[in-house]
């Protein structure tokens, strides 16, 4: 989710889950009590670029170099692409070595949007999300590279984008610029059944996706082992994994 800087100051917030590295302050809220509309509580990310390891294992979300996943929504203006292509390079961010994904969006095949992400995965299993590089498109003409961050930049701080395992509760910011990507997610399922036109899964994590950038946004997210993202639903609308090459 993209939007201008916000007028407001929102520190990273409170709460995550046992074993993912990150340690909330004293004053932190109940997880349960944290709702788009709660003010959060600064805690402190107990990021260590020495306990990350070079592949993305994490089962509800692996990043095998050279796959690229599609994705189709039928969109009121049209019919939007997704291509997720995991790429063979990596990155260096904030000391760690980062696979990286370029994330293409097409509407009706005319490209609107192509970004580059960073993610990682420390040895206890935990992906972190470590910044992207964003671009919208009009016309061929790139109009906005809002919501671009990298961690250990101008304030930024990594996010987890999956715990090592996911537990019905567990709260936590996927992404950290201020007024830029303050994406944060909660755990409400580990046991979804979920079809889609690449298949039929189960065991699924679903997540419930919200910003303080966009308080009325909502967004449910479907993570199914051995694959990763499968479905994300806003509303009427269905994001659905087409294939995986």
């Amino acid at each position: 989710m993209k939007t201008p800087r916000s007028l407001f100051r929102l520190a990273l917030a409170a709460l995550l889950f046992l074993g993912v590295g990150l340690t909330a302050c004293d004053s932190a809220a109940p997880i349960e009590d944290l709702t788009p509309a709660d003010p959060f509580v600064t805690y402190e990310v107990n990021f260590d670029p020495s306990s990350f390891q070079s592949a993305i294992t994490n089962p509800f979300f692996p990043l095998q170099p050279g796959t690229v996943s599609r994705f189709e929504a039928q969109k009121a203006d049209g019919l939007e692409v997704i291509l997720f292509e995991v790429l063979t390079g990596t990155r260096v961010v904030a000391g760690v070595t980062a696979t990286v994904v370029r994330d293409r969006v097409f509407v009706d095949s005319v490209l609107v949007e192509d970004t580059f992400d960073w993610f990682a995965q420390d040895r206890a299993g935990n992906v972190w999300y470590l910044g992207e590089e964003t671009q919208e498109y009009e016309d061929g003409v790139v109009v906005s590279t809002s919501g671009s961050w990298e961690a250990g930049v101008d304030g930024a701080r990594a996010g987890i984008i999956m715990p090592a395992q996911p537990t019905v509760g567990q709260a936590y910011y996927q992404e950290f610029y201020e007024g830029e990507a303050e994406d944060r997610a909660r755990v409400l399922s580990t046991n979804e059944a979920v079809t889609v036109p690449y298949g039929s899964f189960t065991g699924c994590v679903m997540t419930e996706d919200t910003t303080p950038l966009q308080p009325f946004v909502l967004e449910y997210k479907y993570y199914c082992p051995g694959v990763g993202t499968t479905l994300e639903v806003d509303g009427d609308e269905r994001v659905e994994l087409v294939s995986v090459e």
